[in-house]
């Protein structure tokens, strides 16, 4: 599957988002691989005011993405959007991955995350594009060890 785009929507904290392009050129550079964010970011602002219309914006994007890729870094828990968003994601049975940004660490990860996410990996680009991919559902720590979350640990059959 490399060599082609993924449609993607980036949830992050808006001090990162310089980092949105930093991880397009990593897979492109690496994976030959693009990615489309369909995330409201500077190179797309928006002004509005409204929370229901920015809402609005927010869940067609995830919609129209197949994956929700979430940039956790030192501030990322703290977001409120990042938690809905990635509830959002949930909702509309999306993939969510976790991409851990260099300086982060287990604690920048949103609960959400914790109860909703798919895979978690460091800044790798065969790992991030596995994770989108789903071939892998890793949930590591930023050193690539292995992570416990307690949501998964609670999850059994009926």
């Amino acid at each position: 599957m490399s060599n082609s785009a993924r449609n993607i929507f980036v949830s992050h904290f808006n001090k990162d988002e310089d980092k949105i392009q930093n991880l397009k050129d990593l897979v492109k550079n690496k994976e030959g691989v693009s990615l489309k964010n369909y995330s409201i970011d500077g190179s797309k602002p928006n002004d509005a005011k409204n929370e229901e219309y920015v809402k609005s914006l927010l869940r067609e994007g995830i919609k129209a993405a197949g994956t929700l890729v979430v940039l956790i870094g030192n501030k990322t828990h703290e977001r409120w959007w990042v938690d809905w968003e990635i509830e959002q994601a949930h909702k509309l049975g999306k993939r969510i991955v976790g991409v851990y940004l260099h300086g982060a660490s287990e604690s920048d990860v949103p609960e959400n995350f914790d109860k909703y996410g798919d895979s978690l990996v460091g800044w790798q680009a065969e790992k991030v594009i596995d994770s989108i991919d789903g071939k892998i559902n890793n949930m590591e720590k930023p050193d690539g060890n292995p992570r416990d979350t307690k949501w998964r640990n609670e999850s059994g059959e009926c």
